[in-house]
């Protein structure tokens, strides 16, 4: 294999280790295939919610772990944002486990001096719209399509074929996860401009994406249980969607008119906590 691209800032979200959903394997591909400085990990690393229940730790999540903790040994930045389901993390915020860093929230620093807010984005789901037994459909109607696509993907593997969301096609065509989607980026948007900066970057939503308004650009880095996307930050400070390859899927789109925003706007480090 040719040398690792070099990566400024990879961010990952909503692998859901310890599930039989995880594509642990791709993931570990994607590390071989880039070499970033800088490594969020996004929430929900960890599914503690489901291994109450079950737990599932094959080989290859064992070894994506490992790798993970060798990348942290090796020089590269790891911070840890817990999500919703390895909330209990949270605990921890302000410590490093493992040279692994563990905080609640951030505010990155891009090369080219943009200030963008991360965190899990769990915390947007009060704006999103949603009478409870629509979400609890939704959650069951999730973990079936999950089944489906553990199967389909079974049986591409058996006939050499590679990797394919059968979740992310359906999901395409539901009228009701768009609007989901549309709110949840109404809301991350909303936050950042409220507090001055200049983006978002989440996951929770399972659905990569960019979106710019009123100057202020909005980040998905989708998931590792359907789609198998990260979001990839270049030397120069540019921000590109990946895919488990390695290969661009998307780009961010220009962000223009900005309106003035209140808030601080001093200089910040590379990664700066915030409270």
């Amino acid at each position: 294999m040719s040398n690792p691209m070099p990566v400024r800032t990879l961010f990952v979200s909503d692998v859901h280790l310890g599930t039989r959903d995880c594509q642990a394997e791709l993931l570990a591909r994607l590390l071989r295939r880039v070499r970033p400085e800088r490594l969020y990990l996004v929430g929900d690393i960890v599914d503690l919610i489901a291994m109450r229940k079950r737990a599932v730790l094959p080989p290859a999540q064992q070894r994506l772990v490992a790798r993970l903790l060798r990348l942290a040994r090796s020089g590269c930045e790891i911070i840890y944002i817990p999500g919703n389901h390895d909330a209990a993390f949270r605990r921890l915020c302000g410590l490093r486990v493992h040279r692994v860093r563990i905080e609640h929230r951030m505010v990155h620093a891009t090369a080219d001096g943009r200030r963008l807010l991360i965190s899990h984005g769990d915390e947007f789901d009060t704006h999103v719209r949603m009478a409870p037994w629509m979400m609890a459909l939704g959650d069951g109607m999730h973990q079936f399509v999950l089944a489906l696509n553990r199967w389909c993907n079974r049986g591409r593997r058996l006939l050499g074929m590679p990797y394919w969301s059968l979740a992310s096609a359906l999901k395409r065509r539901s009228g009701a996860a768009r609007r989901y989607v549309a709110q949840f980026e109404q809301a991350a948007l909303h936050q950042a401009a409220r507090e001055g900066l200049d983006g978002y970057v989440g996951g929770h939503i399972h659905k990569a994406g960019f979106r710019a308004r009123d100057g202020v650009l909005y980040c998905n880095d989708g998931d590792w249980v359907e789609h198998c996307t990260a979001l990839m930050e270049t030397p120069n400070g540019r921000l590109q969607l990946i895919d488990w390859r390695g290969e661009v899927i998307a780009v961010e789109p220009p962000v223009t008119a900005p309106v003035p925003r209140e808030g601080w706007a001093g200089p910040v480090e590379a990664a700066t906590r915030t409270p």
